[in-house]
């Protein structure tokens, strides 16, 4: 499980816990739906603090293959949906935080440089 590369459900359990948590796995459904079509490319997008970070730690979590987090979906409205174990864990996903990289960086061009190069030092391990 890395940083980048499959980083399993960690980040997405802590959202869990919280007491504002409000179940948003109707967003799985979705993209299942559209896997291996025309509309497979999806953009999740919301307002500023509207979860948006939430929503990339499920989807990782849900797709990625770093961990079994089926357990992590038990209580969620994805849990009954017909497309739930089909395409749980079965992915390699990669999450990137955007914001990491361009607060660690001077410029566009050093940000860029960063983000490659720990990407791809994570995908050579």
């Amino acid at each position: 499980m890395g940083s980048y590369l499959n980083p399993g459900g960690g980040m997405f359990k802590a959202c869990l816990r919280s007491k504002i948590y409000v179940d948003k796995s109707g967003l799985i459904t979705k993209t299942n739906e559209v896997l291996g079509t025309e509309q497979r490319f999806v953009c999740v997008s919301r307002p500023r603090r509207f979860g948006k970070s939430m929503a990339a730690n499920m989807l990782a979590a849900y797709y990625g293959r770093g961990e079994d987090s089926a357990e992590l979906f038990s209580a969620l409205r994805i849990h009954t949906d017909k497309s739930f174990r089909e395409h749980l864990n079965q992915y390699d996903v990669i999450r990137i935080n955007m914001q990491e990289f361009l607060s660690a960086a001077p410029d566009m061009d050093e940000m860029l440089k960063l983000l490659q190069k720990r990407i791809l030092r994570e995908l050579k391990m």
